[in-house]
């Protein structure tokens, strides 16, 4: 690796984002973050990056690449929230597709080295999907969340053919951890440790038997940096193809706090599939990536950091 290629990652600011670019300055590339900080902050921004306050939808995103010319990109910024894109599917695509286009476009047409894309495994396969489910399976997304996300996949392997551009989609389970917005649906971990510090009581959305595969954040921005310095293309589960339900993370968290407290339970949340969990031989195979951290250690450790942030 060349001393000080340079990287953009954009939602830098952001959960994911954030950790990635930690550890890309930890392994002495130089990285440029944009984002337009509509969910990410400022404060998550390692001080040794560049920052750049721009939205992948606007016109001030050329001229911000052209300067920094990145050997890579690592595009992380996304609507997140799979209920908002059922209700507004429109704007969903605008950000995840169009603005996910902008980013791809230019990498091609710029000779970027690699492109490394966040995918959802816990949306592109559907909710027919066989569990753990492997990169085999078919791509069947239900909600337009899912569907962009499979849609730029597709993308990315015509850009691939027709330009020669190396990406990789790395397909994300559940992620959690530090930093985590525990004001958005996705992060529910966080909502449930912010709400157990406030004494509030916690919400579970339908009857809480909703299986999922909680990767913890650092695992994830592992899988980032491997799939940079790899030669391999394609898309790679990245999960731990260990089964969660709801009901059991909340009483997993609660433990960790030394508490006990009962949740209420809400309506099923729209787009909600039941059961998810991938299979992450690929990724361990072709990258060399494995999950290290268990659900228990990645809870206590996202713990301590909200309570720190309170403090």
């Amino acid at each position: 690796m060349a001393a000080k290629e340079r990287v953009v990652v954009t939602g830098g600011a952001g959960f994911i984002g954030s950790h990635i670019t930690d550890l890309l300055i930890k392994n002495g590339y130089q990285v440029a973050v944009f984002d337009n900080l509509s969910s990410g902050k400022r404060k998550n921004v390692n001080p040794k990056a560049k920052f750049t306050r721009v939205d992948i939808t606007a016109p001030a995103l050329l001229p911000a690449l052209k300067k920094f010319s990145p050997h890579y990109i690592i595009h992380e910024a996304a609507q997140i929230s799979v209920s908002r894109s059922v209700r507004l599917p429109l704007e969903d695509a605008g950000i995840n597709i169009t603005g996910a286009l902008n980013l791809l476009d230019y990498a091609a047409r710029n000779k970027v080295k690699k492109f490394i894309f966040a995918s959802s495994g816990g949306t592109v396969y559907g909710g027919s999907a066989k569990c753990p489910a492997n990169e085999s399976y078919p791509l069947n997304p239900d909600s337009p969340y899912g569907i962009s996300k499979a849609v730029m996949e597709w993308y990315l392997r015509f850009y691939f053919n027709e330009y020669g551009l190396r990406y990789t989609a790395l397909r994300y389970s559940n992620v959690y951890g530090p930093r985590q917005d525990p004001h958005g649906e996705a992060g529910v971990v966080a909502i449930f440790c912010k709400k157990l510090l406030r004494r509030e009581t916690c919400v579970i959305n339908g009857d809480g038997k909703y299986i999922r595969d909680y990767v913890y954040c650092k695992d994830v921005a592992r899988a980032n940096l491997l799939a940079l310095r790899s030669a391999a293309t394609g898309g790679f589960n990245i999960g731990t193809g260990i089964a969660t339900d709801v009901n059991q993370l909340y009483s997993r968290i609660t433990k960790v706090f030394g508490m006990k407290a009962n949740p209420n339970y809400g309506p099923h949340r729209a787009g909600d599939i039941r059961k998810s969990l991938l299979n992450w031989r690929k990724a361990k195979k072709v990258l060399g990536w494995k999950p290290l951290t268990g659900l228990d250690e990645g809870i206590g450790e996202t713990v301590e950091y909200f309570k720190s942030e309170r403090n």
